[in-house]
């Protein structure tokens, strides 16, 4: 029988915030697996009692925890109630250190919390004076930095709603988003730091604005200069401009699903879709995340590599809530070198740092092994999300990152703000495996008919409400895009989308998404399937598998980019091919292995096998410009070896 390659000390166990909700009086249940059978079969009960054990600052109370819960959409929660999700992050009691800032050329900022709330109510008047209202939209186009956290804050102390793109993000792409929620202010950088090069932004702001008729206002935040040139920017005025008149902090009490933020899709049409997140949702269930699966405490530190375009971003900056310091850093995360975040680790005493599981990767590809550099006697945890973590990558984060610390794979998405698998800070860890479902989350596996299975692969679902589902879609108004969007495979079913499955030890395997699902044969492959073999290749870099259409069936297609200094030669990939046959079947072996330069991804790293299924097809690949590097998308059109 597997082994765990971790488990969490008796000690550990009994300080955790997960054991001392069990021992709360009114919680039905001795363990985890008990606890989270209760929180799926009386979720009444279960939010009230974590409500009050986070103790999340109402305005007015609720009347009834949930309403409809059998309808989805259209589950209402906490009715009755008013709150303020920058009141829940700005609470009064906490001192000390709230955020702490790195960019990449070794800038360091520190904010107390008197100094955070202070700039977060001088901001927040500036906003009212300005003209927002509770509803109207606020936009960032930022990079990660302290002044788009008070941003954020100030917009959602009046009622604001938020949204933000990285300045990374193409021109057209950025107006595809802000284009359709037509907001009244823009925040917006003149530059950043990426990789040893400095990128201005103002000719991108410049021509933004132009084609953004609702904005009434745009502030700049400086980043590359200390006074940038901004006079040829109609109504725009520097970030500490908004600064100079002291203020005090005043919230907007308003329902529970207030609308919070917007959040896109990254989608393969034109036209991405916004993904409207309601306050009250987004705070109690990052809130059960961060502090039951994830054990944070006040006076963690707590880090994530995200850009301010990823729902990780939302998620970090949440964990002020819990009484957490913040980390951000702004910039590439090898540069200069791949120690580069391992040292920050080390010096500001890192408790949860967050990444990636291509990070991860990359990191163990460089050969650095950052428990032979650095001290990290903090680490208690270190989360992975934005893809599925090989079995490898766990073998590298105990053997070369920390032995004793809680590796958390997680999975959910921008969809719901949110993971519906998550780690645990009571359960042991096993290699390649997310250790449970989230609690109040009732996921399932389904087959193609709709049949809940166990140890069986097939189609992620949840089966019921839950706080932070969308509120809807920007502009549907009717919520049909919505419906279709998640409802319409199975009725009154939420359909993510990902292709796992639920083991018998009640933990969660993620084999990739289920919309680039490979189909050989009429059966179903994970793309993560393959990953997790090639990826243990040293000669390889990264890789892509799509199905390709091929005479009336469909095959496997396996691209690489190799390591320089290698060659996909004979050997490589009779190599390749026995491995693949013999960690998961011969119907997973690729038809083809074909070596390419370059493989296209979003701005957050996730490679894109939908853009490149489309191109091998001969199709236009939707929305390129959203992808860092669109150019890359050539190697895969009219391959003569596909043909």
């Amino acid at each position: 029988m597997e082994q765990p390659i971790w488990h969490p000390s008796n000690k550990r166990i009994a300080d955790s915030n997960m054991q001392q909700f069990l021992r709360r009086k009114n919680v039905n249940a001795n363990n985890y697996h008990q606890l989270y059978e209760w929180s799926i079969e009386r979720p009444d009960q279960f939010w009230g009692e974590f409500a009050e054990f986070s103790g999340i600052l109402f305005g007015s109370p609720y009347e009834k925890v949930v309403e409809n819960m059998e309808q989805m959409p259209g589950a209402q929660w906490f009715k009755g109630c008013s709150l303020n999700y920058a009141a829940n992050l700005l609470k009064s009691e906490y001192t000390g250190t709230a955020i702490i800032f790195y960019g990449e050329r070794g800038e360091r900022i520190e904010l107390t919390w008197s100094q955070l709330r202070n700039q977060v109510a001088c901001i927040s008047k500036k906003l009212r004076d300005l003209g927002v209202k509770p509803g109207d939209r606020v936009a960032g186009y930022l990079p990660n930095r302290p002044e788009t956290v008070i941003a954020m804050l100030a917009t959602t102390s009046i009622g604001g709603i938020w949204s933000s793109c990285s300045p990374d993000l193409g021109i057209s792409s950025t107006l595809d988003r802000f284009g359709q929620i037509k907001p009244k202010v823009l925040f917006a950088t003149d530059g950043y730091f990426y990789n040893g090069k400095t990128i201005n932004s103002l000719t991108s702001v410049t021509e933004i604005v132009k084609r953004l008729p609702t904005l009434k206002h745009l502030v700049i935040v400086p980043y590359v200069n200390d006074i940038p040139d901004i006079h040829l920017l109609p109504k725009a005025i520097l970030f500490r401009e908004l600064l100079e008149e002291k203020a005090s902090l005043k919230f907007e009490h308003l329902p529970f699903n207030h609308p919070l933020c917007i959040l896109y899709s990254s989608g393969t049409t034109s036209n991405p879709k916004c993904i409207v997140h309601g306050a009250g949702g987004t705070l109690i269930q990052h809130q059960k995340e961060q502090m039951l699966h994830t054990d944070i405490k006040p006076g963690d530190k707590v880090f994530y590599f995200t850009t301010c375009g990823w729902m990780m971003w939302n998620w970090l900056i949440s964990t002020l809530a819990s009484g957490a310091t913040v980390i951000l850093f702004d910039g590439s995360p090898f540069y200069p070198n791949a120690g580069v975040l391992w040292k920050i680790a080390e010096r500001e005493r890192l408790t949860v740092f967050g990444t990636s599981a291509k990070y991860l990767s990359a990191l163990e590809k460089a050969h650095y092994n950052p428990r032979q550099h650095v001290e990290l006697n903090y680490l208690k945890s270190i989360l992975s999300t934005g893809s599925p973590l090989a079995p490898s990558s766990f073998d590298f984060v105990y053997n070369q990152i920390k032995d004793d610390l809680q590796l958390s794979s997680i999975s959910g998405g921008t969809d719901i703000i949110s993971c519906f698998a998550l780690g645990n800070p009571v359960l042991p860890v096993y290699r390649g495996e997310l250790q449970c479902r989230g609690l109040g989350m009732k996921m399932e596996i389904f087959d193609n008919q709709g049949r809940s299975i166990k140890e069986k692969k097939g189609e992620l679902v949840c089966t019921a409400a839950f706080p932070s589902m969308p509120i809807g879609f920007w502009n549907d108004p009717d919520g049909k895009k919505y419906f279709s969007t998640y409802f319409k495979q199975f009725p009154n079913v939420w359909c993510h989308g990902d292709y796992a499955e639920i083991t018998g030890r009640k933990s969660v395997i993620i084999h990739g998404r289920s919309d680039t699902v490979l189909n050989p044969g009429g059966v179903r492959i994970g793309t993560g399937e393959i990953y997790r073999v090639v990826d243990q290749f040293k000669e390889i870099e990264e890789s892509v598998a799509i199905g390709q259409e091929w005479e009336g069936d469909e095959r496997i297609v396996l691209f690489v980019r190799l390591q320089s200094n290698f060659r996909l030669d004979k050997k490589l990939i009779q190599g390749i091919r026995k491995a693949i046959r013999e960690a998961a079947s011969p119907r997973h072996i690729p038809a083809k292995i074909l070596a390419v330069p370059d493989i296209p991804r979003t701005i957050n790293g996730k490679i894109v096998e939908i853009a490149v299924r489309d191109t091998v097809h001969g199709r236009k690949a939707g929305n390129a410009d959203t992808l860092a590097n669109p150019e890359a998308l050539k190697h895969f059109l009219n391959r003569k070896e596909l043909s």
